[in-house]
């Protein structure tokens, strides 16, 4: 318990410390634009992907079978993870002509292929657990 509250106490004080740091290094004037943006961070994931991966779950739950079910939902909620994380890479935002050093690496290339691995772990994880004998009811 003291664990908890040390960790929680940290996190308090952390995020005082940028709320500082936020109110008295950024213009008065963009305030309002940094609270836009993180409300629009709010609705996006909470309405819209939370929406989205809760459907795609329902209907993962009645076309797969019991064994790929829960392998298919951590696949999906990885899969979708990492391609929101990554999207700024893989659509090249901030690039510039004049810094050949930003955004230099094949980040799609990585992508797929990290993709391949989620898609190659759920195909053994569902294998694996579509042996596994059933319990007697």
């Amino acid at each position: 318990m003291r664990a908890r509250l040390a960790i929680g106490a940290v996190g308090v004080v952390v995020a005082l410390y940028g709320a500082l740091l936020f109110l008295t290094r950024q213009d008065p004037g963009q305030w309002l634009e940094v609270a836009i943006w993180f409300a629009a961070g709010v609705v996006a994931h909470d309405v819209l992907l939370s929406a989205l991966l809760i459907g795609l779950c329902l209907v993962g739950a009645r076309l797969l079978p019991a064994a790929w079910r829960a392998p298919a939902t951590v696949a999906l909620v990885v899969w979708g993870t990492l391609t929101i994380a990554t999207i700024p890479m893989l659509t090249r935002a901030g690039a510039r002509a004049d810094n050949a050093t930003l955004l230099d690496r094949p980040y799609a290339a990585t992508w797929w292929t990290i993709s391949a691995i989620v898609v190659l772990l759920v195909a053994v994880s569902g294998f694996l657990r579509s042996r596994r004998p059933r319990a007697q009811e």
